[in-house]
């Protein structure tokens, strides 16, 4: 089973369905809740680049948001 990380805010329904998703699939997953621990949030913009929740990694490769998280899982298409 992949290692799944994912960085998140209690506030955020983005994070809530990636979550559902992960949880529907079967995967386990490391939370980090940025309210929570808001000292990683430095950590998750240097690990991403990006700055929004949730964002999401897979044995360390960064994957992306939800919507990124439904093409890994192939429930949706790639945008061009």
């Amino acid at each position: 089973m992949p290692k799944i990380e994912i960085y998140t805010k209690a506030t955020c329904g983005f994070c809530a369905m990636a979550k559902r998703l992960l949880s529907a699939k079967g995967a386990s997953y490391l939370e980090t809740d940025l309210l929570q621990q808001a000292d990683k949030r430095d950590e998750m913009i240097q690990r991403s680049g990006r700055f929004t929740v949730p964002q999401i990694f897979v044995d360390g490769t960064h994957i992306g948001g939800y919507d990124d998280l439904r093409v890994y899982f192939g429930l949706d298409k790639p945008k061009d």
